[in-house]
């Protein structure tokens, strides 16, 4: 439902009436950001304009904010509990900050009232047009991490020499103080609301997942990272230590509550589930730059030549470039608006392909439960629509960021009479479609038992859905 063109063209006037680079700079961020996806964003160009606060940023396609981050000795948390009337509180403190700031110190659970001069209704209000989200729980999500950092993201107005804020505690009584913004490295936080699982050992940890075992039940719990480059061979040392060790018929729980994204999530399905299920699917928008894209993976292609795939399980690339130069080619010159749907990239399955995948040989037998939050999205999201549409096991906590995309192009914006470099612009250019047939862009899979994060439940956030999980399972607790 959401008028990207006329979201867009909100700020032309804003745009053109721009006379600095950084005043240029975050007008075209607004500009980018109305089209409310999470993946798209411009980014700084060699020789083109900056925003003032880019001390330490690189100038590379994608500059590391972390360089030019600061952060106040506090974060906040979004109270998700009432739809519409979302607030932020208090979550943790460092432990020094009574030395950095005199006065009282903030409680887990205090209110935010205000920050730097603006009523949080009126700082929320402000700041919007400056975050790239895809959902109003992502927004929110990303509102609270934000809130307490300092980085060129933001225009300088919102920000101060330090951090004032304006604080209502629990009894009512409303205060202020001032914090100093810090290097991140530099503050040891007090750990409130940390992720713990009573009655739950770690065995291993990898860059996708640590494991955990239970003591009581015949249940697993995997603290997911994210799908990365590794997740094949993690996935298959969790295979082989389950099988060593008969675990094959136990519950797994997947906690996916801070998970990024990456690829190969179907790898992992077949293995977390007994069941067939399908996949996600992609699609390309016939655009201008079509031809350059199928180009481009074509140059790619040969220069990388075949990528040595598992047996079937990821083609080498052969299946992607028949598609990009058959069915995509012929598309253009047929003049339509987007290509046929194929299995997502086509990484795990042919383009004719129903999209059905079978488990894989080895895979665990008990019933999957996986939690969620609007933390990540991307190729989280496709996993949990994976999960959610097929029915493969029980979600609960909060649906995903709702961000996923096929292919993203970027081109350096120019002036037109100049020629100089301003900075780069990223675009969509294709949609993912989830195993329901639906666009997953804003639209995350629903969680079964929505248990949203709120400042009452907040430190002990883990323990209630391990306690939900429990039930669901029919375990002992």
């Amino acid at each position: 439902g959401l008028d990207v063109e006329g979201a867009m063209l909100r700020y032309r006037d804003e745009l053109i009436a721009a006379d600095t680079e950084e005043e240029l700079y975050y007008a075209l961020a607004k500009i980018s950001n109305a089209r409310k996806d999470r993946h798209l964003r411009i980014s700084l160009v060699e020789g083109g304009i900056t925003p003032g606060d880019t001390v330490g940023v690189s100038q590379e396609n994608y500059p590391a904010p972390g360089t030019s981050v600061r952060q106040a000795p506090i974060r906040f948390a979004t109270d998700y509990g009432t739809e519409g009337s979302y607030f932020l509180f208090v979550s943790d403190v460092g432990r020094n900050i009574a030395a950095l700031s005199p006065g009282r110190v903030p409680e887990v659970g205090d209110l935010l009232v205000a920050i730097n001069g603006r009523s949080l209704g009126d700082y929320v209000d402000a700041i919007e047009p400056y975050h790239r989200y895809s959902s109003v729980n992502g927004f929110w999500w990303q509102l609270a991490t934000w809130a307490s950092q300092r980085s060129y993201q933001f225009p300088p107005q919102f920000h101060r020499d330090g951090l004032e804020l304006e604080l209502q505690g629990l009894n009512g009584e409303r205060y202020s103080l001032t914090l100093p913004y810090l290097p991140p490295e530099e503050i040891e936080w007090a750990g409130h609301g940390a992720r713990d699982y009573a009655g739950f050992s770690p065995v291993f940890a990898t860059s996708t997942f640590d494991l955990y075992r239970s003591g009581e039940q015949p249940l697993l719990l995997l603290r997911w990272h994210g799908f990365r480059e590794s997740l094949v061979d993690d996935v298959d040392r969790l295979m082989d230590y389950a099988a060593a060790h008969e675990l094959l018929d136990h519950a797994v729980i997947v906690d996916a509550t801070r998970s990024r994204g990456g690829s190969l999530g179907a790898y992992a399905v077949r293995r977390l589930s007994p069941k067939p299920f399908k996949t996600t699917f992609g699609n390309l928008r016939i655009s201008d730059v079509t031809g350059a894209f199928i180009e481009q993976r074509r140059q790619r292609f040969e220069r990388s030549g075949p990528s040595s795939p598992r047996p079937g399980e990821i083609d080498d690339g052969t299946w992607l470039m028949a598609w990009l130069e058959d069915d995509v080619t012929a598309a253009i010159r047929a003049g339509q608006r987007y290509t046929n749907n194929v299995p997502f990239k086509l990484a795990h399955l042919p383009k004719y392909s129903d999209g059905i995948i079978e488990p894989a040989e080895v895979h665990f037998r008990g019933p999957l439960v996986c939690w969620l939050s609007p933390y990540g999205g991307s190729h989280l999201d496709q996993f949990a629509s994976i999960v959610v549409d097929n029915a493969l096991g029980y979600t609960l906590g909060m649906p995903a960021g709702g961000y996923s995309n096929t292919w993203e192009w970027e081109e350096v914006l120019h002036f037109p009479i100049s020629g100089e470099p301003v900075v780069r612009f990223m675009w969509s250019i294709g949609h993912t479609v989830r195993p329901n047939g639906e666009i997953l862009e804003g639209n995350p899979a629903q969680v079964d038992e929505y248990v949203p994060v709120t400042r009452d439940n907040h430190e002990s956030y883990y323990q209630l859905l391990l306690s939900r999980t429990l039930d669901h399972l029919g375990f002992r607790h």
